[in-house]
């Protein structure tokens, strides 16, 4: 009984695997280049026993609750968030994007502001693009709920891959301007922001991928 005690503990106490999470999905509500119905990608996500699942349709969170809903019916952790566009003043045919994930209620919250400003302020040949400025507007203030605690430790902040203005510049062959890009946003969200990387076998990714890390 002892052995079995001692071997349970060690078990219990074996560091594991960390569990691979789809951080960027586009569902049906993506419209324009999402094609995954909700409930076919949070039935996946249990079957593969993944432990969250987010949904990050471009611009928008209208299926959210719907989200929300299937993924707690399937044990399956929701994470909230956008892939939002960011604008462009140098060419406003060329906005950067963003993936934003809401860490609490206080960065819901401002995800939901966020993105009802830019379709309502900021509208750009159908798009609707976030300020930088706003973003900025976010860390020089306190989360009302938490004094002394910057509203913008409620988002965490990947930068796009290639379609965010590190990699743009990092595809355009401009690692100083890439470099300048990643301290500005990790400046903004300290703690938060996160180089993003993908491979889905693209023309070059392998060359976005080593030269962003």
């Amino acid at each position: 009984m002892e052995m079995v005690s001692q071997q349970g503990a060690a078990a219990a106490a074996a560091p594991r695997e960390p569990a691979f999470v789809h951080l960027r999905v586009h569902s049906e509500y993506s419209i324009v280049d999402g094609l995954v119905r909700i409930d076919d990608v949070v039935e996946a996500a249990a079957q593969d026993k993944q432990a969250a699942l987010a949904m990050t349709d471009l611009s928008n969170l209208f299926g959210m609750v719907k989200f929300y809903k299937a993924a707690r019916g399937k044990g399956v952790k929701p994470v909230v968030g956008c892939d939002v566009w960011i604008s462009n003043d140098d060419n406003r045919d060329k906005p950067s994007r963003l993936l934003l994930l809401a860490k609490n209620r206080i960065g819901y919250l401002q995800l939901c502001e966020l993105l009802s400003k830019a379709w309502l302020e900021n509208q750009h040949k159908g798009r609707a693009e976030i300020r930088a400025e706003w973003l900025q507007a976010l860390a020089g203030t306190e989360a009302p709920l938490l004094p002394g605690v910057s509203p913008a430790n409620g988002l965490i902040v990947l930068s796009g891959a290639h379609f965010g203005d590190v990699g743009i510049a990092i595809e355009n062959g401009n690692l100083a301007l890439a470099e300048r890009n990643a301290q500005r946003w990790a400046a903004l969200f300290p703690g938060h922001f996160y180089i993003e990387i993908q491979r889905g076998g693209q023309p070059n990714q392998e060359r976005q991928v080593r030269q962003s890390v």
